[in-house]
């Protein structure tokens, strides 16, 4: 896949943020959510997975997990961390996930770690478009959304998360969880918001009218 302006700023510094990713457990970044995983074996997509950290966490678990990192030098450092895993590592990113997208693949999760802030304003719906429709019937969105301060390099945005929780609400995903906490790195400024979204009973995740489109 081309480089992404979303993922600016990762290839350089792959081995650096492996190490940061990795010193912290799947456990301790999602321990408000880890009642909201589905029971083993349950279809997983890791979206912007990293190193895979989570990826290989939930297949250990007993999950069939897919692991979508568009940066090459982490989907490397992932073959290499978590060989033996069974985790599918795919070249694919928001906002349309085009090669998951164009398949019949459905998942009972679909986590988004550190991911959604990297999104223009433009490519959040389109990319909740694409969630919403690789997301099985009852299916959940375990989403972590970053605010505070740009890391030089990086191209990120101060997304709100009732923005969110619309964009998901308008796709038939109900809002299950939400909650906001500091930064497991301890850098200064640094906040997230949690949230977990599900499909609504019958919602199709055709996208209804949307309330952020006339922003």
């Amino acid at each position: 896949m081309n480089q992404l302006a979303s993922t600016a700023g990762y290839g350089e510094e792959a081995e650096r943020l492996a190490v940061q990713y990795e010193s912290v457990t799947f456990a301790e970044v999602h321990r408000e959510v880890l009642h909201l995983v589905p029971e083993p074996p349950s279809a997983v997509l890791d979206i912007g997975a990293g190193t895979g950290r989570d990826a290989a966490a939930l297949a250990g678990l007993g999950h069939r997990v897919v692991a979508a990192e568009p940066t090459a030098e982490l989907r490397g450092i992932g073959h290499r961390l978590h060989a033996g895993r069974g985790i599918r590592w795919v070249d694919d990113a928001l906002p349309s996930l085009p090669v998951l997208g164009g398949g019949r693949e459905r998942f009972d999760l679909i986590l988004l770690t550190a991911v959604w802030m990297h999104l223009a304003d433009r490519e959040r719906p389109l990319a909740m478009d694409a969630i919403a429709g690789l997301l099985a019937p009852a299916g959940r969105v375990l989403l972590s959304l970053r605010h505070g301060p740009v890391p030089a390099g990086r191209r990120m945005f101060d997304v709100p998360a009732d923005e969110t929780v619309a964009l998901a609400r308008a796709r038939g995903l109900e809002l299950l969880h939400r909650a906001e906490r500091g930064d497991l790195h301890g850098r200064a400024g640094v906040r997230w918001s949690m949230l977990a979204f599900q499909r609504a009973s019958g919602a199709s995740g055709v996208r209804r009218a949307d309330p952020s489109a006339s922003r």
